[in-house]
């Protein structure tokens, strides 16, 4: 692994991580940068459908951190590590939040629209103490797109990144470009196809399998060797989904709902329950979803105010209501104005939520488990308290929470 002469190459590299690239948030909100592919979760490809809770049959090589070790996980293959990595180049919010969950924030060094996904993060850390990411100021990597040169400045020690999303969406690349990074550079370690087991680039399909969110975790805390913090916020989210499971009404008694973003008068939809770690917060959950029936070609369907009318979901769940550029105050208020929107039954009952982000890491699963529980459940779960723009995720007493905070910093800290 690259970067052992960390003394040499770091004023370069400090250097480096003052630039930030310009944002363009409009693609990443609505689907991603690239591609427009729809969802599975399934063990290998075209296998059955994994659930969240089955554990990784990854192979993973536990030993002392001092020692040599390797890791596999398709599509990169078994990856060699001399120690676990110093500096990680991150593309998307979930592999800078699964360092963060591990207690190795301080190594992530790039994030996608870094002012977008950082603050959407952070509004999920200002309720654990002592969790938090610095993420101002780091290099946006999607900024141009995937440049080498920007890969050997950076030198990482690790690229959290899926080979084939890099080989499918970015100009210029091909597998011999992959593997000139990975032997001069760091290794890949990625797996992008997981969030809708869509399928991936050519030179990859025969080696790829899917992966659930906490199995992806898995893997990431093996390259980190983090295993006691992974069993001890694996423990946490298992209690999570079993009162979640345990406490849910019948399925005739549960309401229609939509998960939707807002981009000019355009309704973006996702399925509700389909596989992929893309659902992970609303799948157990188990609503009926309002576009079940509906069949779509690529990631999402786009409706207009009419469709949305027709189909009027009791809740709407509306994704990165959160996050800056689209919270839900300007987006209801939008859809209240609106003469057609203004007649949506969650509109009226005041049922047209704050949904979380979409690409979820371990920490933000947990809390986005929690306000989708309250938001399609308030009277098993507790009211939902409504989401304040630009503010922390919202105070919960404390017999409401669906997980304690303070465990899950202790973790975090190091304290399992």
């Amino acid at each position: 692994m690259q970067g052992d002469a960390m003394n040499e190459t770091e004023p370069t590299r400090r250097a480096y991580l003052k630039y930030a690239g310009a944002v363009a948030a409009g693609g990443l909100l609505a689907g991603c940068t690239a591609d427009g592919s729809t969802e599975a979760q399934e063990t290998t490809t075209g296998g059955t459908a994994s659930p969240e809770t089955t554990e990784s049959e990854t192979e993973q090589t536990t030993v002392k951190p001092e020692e040599s070790y390797s890791v596999s996980m398709a599509p990169v293959g078994t990856v060699e590590f001399d120690a676990p990595p110093e500096h990680a180049m991150v593309v998307f919010s979930h592999y800078a939040d699964m360092a963060v969950a591990l207690g190795q924030s301080e190594t992530v060094e790039s994030l996608y629209a870094p002012e977008f996904a950082g603050k959407s993060l952070e509004t999920f850390y200002a309720r654990l103490d002592g969790v938090s990411l610095e993420w101002d100021g780091l290099p946006d990597p999607l900024s141009d797109g995937v440049d080498k040169e920007m890969l050997y400045e950076l030198d990482s020690d690790v690229h959290f990144v899926d080979p084939s999303y890099v080989v499918e969406t970015q100009d210029g690349w091909d597998t011999d470009d992959i593997e000139e990074i990975a032997d001069n550079v760091a290794p890949w370690f990625g797996n992008y196809h997981s969030g809708l087991t869509d399928k991936p680039a050519a030179a990859y399909v025969d080696n790829y399998r899917y992966y659930t969110l906490w199995e992806l975790f898995e893997n990431v805390a093996a390259v980190y060797q983090e295993r006691q913090r992974y069993e001890a916020l694996r423990a946490v989210y298992d209690d999570v989904v079993s009162e979640i499971e345990s406490s849910l009404p019948p399925e005739p008694e549960r309401p229609t709902a939509a998960r939707v973003t807002l981009i000019d008068d355009t309704f973006y939809a996702y399925k509700l329950n389909a596989p992929g770690f893309w659902h992970a917060d609303t799948r157990p959950l188990g609503a009926t979803d309002a576009f079940a029936d509906i069949d779509w070609d690529g990631t999402w369907g786009m409706f207009d105010y009419e469709t949305m009318l027709e189909t009027d979901p009791d809740v709407i769940l509306h994704l990165w209501g959160m996050s800056p550029g689209y919270y839900i105050d300007d987006i209801r208020k939008r859809v209240a104005n609106h003469p057609v929107g203004s007649q949506l039954s969650a509109v009226q009952n005041d049922r047209f939520f704050a949904g979380g982000v979409r690409f979820q890491g371990p920490i933000t699963n947990l809390f986005q488990l929690e306000l989708t529980a309250k938001q399609l459940y308030p009277e098993v779960f507790g009211q939902w308290p409504g989401y304040v723009p630009g503010e922390p995720y919202p105070e919960i007493p404390e017999d409401e929470q669906l997980f304690d905070r303070k465990r899950v910093a202790d973790i975090v800290a190091g304290e399992p």
